[in-house]
């Protein structure tokens, strides 16, 4: 009987300034789908340097909003920011097989006697984002064990801003990889054209499944009894606030609210920044309506076949826009609220589009598991 090769996937995930769904599920659904081609996924646990001192139990320092009221929010949310950090850290945990040593810049080699890797898969998220963790050497495979033992898959430069410098840089980290899995065409001219490698756009990893997978992950029971629209925030937004407020108003709907404006239980919100992943799954799944401004907060909106808008997000607008094109639902990012949009989806054929993304992706990824 074959021996199954064990993979470590490494990304972005475990460490950061605040928890992500996105980063969560983009982690699983690809670990699974790694599985179910014949190879032992593992989770890597590692840290990149930018992360080092971020802390999710106290994260004021590095917010990316700066102003008082926004620290404020921040603080007045603290106990459910620590309830939903120890949740997503039981999910690493028991999601995965997580190893057990944490791996840093400082001990990295060592992680392929530790665990008899055959090889790495960097990716997804947008690991490849220079303005967001610099040209990381974890996730450009630059570790005397990752090079020419890794592969990517759908792996995102996010809306970079490029110097010749950076260009250099780029140029001397690409020939680590046996082959590009990248989730947006932005970059894949430039990848082509600097190896000899395979380069292909791979669809995010969170659809390489149906929402019968996630089914599988999901709070088995509804949250909350009334009909309600989900308001899930990943940075705070006037507009998108207001367009949320307007439309469950017109439904008669509650809102149920991810995000860090804690005072919005004033206006009858039902706050639930503290969901883990399993409870944001069925929390989408029962919602009648979706507003968001988070690239995965779209993707599971489409998975359940929900009703949804997402709003315009600085460094977001490239990979949403991309995934819009894909699902050919453009018309659904909004930046003010006052924009004219179809509210009828016709999933069926959104669905469609996906199914044979997903059919490509997961035969290229399949062969660039070969290589390792």
């Amino acid at each position: 009987m074959r021996t199954m090769k064990k993979i470590g996937v490494v990304s972005y995930n475990i460490y950061g300034n605040f928890t992500n769904y996105g980063s969560a599920l983009q982690s699983w659904a690809l670990h699974q789908e790694i599985e179910v081609l014949g190879y032992h996924p593992v989770l890597v646990d590692y840290c990149p340097d930018i992360l080092m001192n971020k802390d999710p139990l106290n994260p004021f320092g590095a917010m990316w909003d700066k102003d008082e009221v926004s620290k404020k929010m921040c603080k007045l949310s603290l106990p459910a920011i620590r309830e939903n950090y120890y949740k997503f850290n039981s999910f690493y945990t028991n999601k995965f097989y997580r190893i057990p040593k944490k791996y840093t810049s400082a001990n990295f080699n060592e992680v392929m006697e530790d665990e008899n890797l055959s090889g790495f898969v960097c990716g997804s998220d947008t690991i490849f984002c220079m303005d967001e963790f610099g040209f990381d050497n974890g996730f450009y495979a630059n570790y005397d064990y990752m090079r020419k033992k890794s592969i990517s898959y759908a792996a995102s430069f996010g809306d970079p801003t490029f110097t010749e410098e950076k260009y250099r840089r780029l140029n001397e980290l690409i020939p680590n990889f046996l082959s590009f899995g990248l989730r947006e065409n932005l970059m894949l001219p430039y990848i082509k054209e600097h190896t000899t490698v395979p380069v292909q756009r791979v669809v995010d990893p969170t659809l390489l499944h149906t929402s019968e997978k996630y089914d599988t992950l999901a709070y088995p029971e509804r949250l909350e009894k009334e009909k309600y629209l989900l308001y899930y925030s990943r940075r705070y937004s006037p507009a998108m606030e207001t367009y949320a407020e307007k439309i469950a108003k017109k439904h008669g709907w509650k809102i149920v609210d991810i995000s860090l404006r804690a005072t919005n239980a004033e206006k009858g919100h039902r706050m639930f920044y503290e969901a883990g992943v399993e409870e944001f799954l069925s929390l989408v799944k029962y919602a009648e309506y979706i507003v968001t401004n988070s690239f995965h907060g779209m993707i599971f909106s489409v998975q359940y076949r929900k009703p949804f808008v997402i709003f315009s997000r600085e460094q977001c607008n490239n990979k949403i826009d991309e995934i819009l094109d894909l699902f050919g639902l453009k018309d659904h990012i909004l930046v003010t609220g006052d924009e004219i949009f179809n509210d009828d989806i016709d999933y069926e054929k959104v669905h469609s589009r996906i199914a044979k993304a997903r059919e490509n992706s997961i035969a290229f990824l399949k062969k660039e598991l070969e290589l390792l």
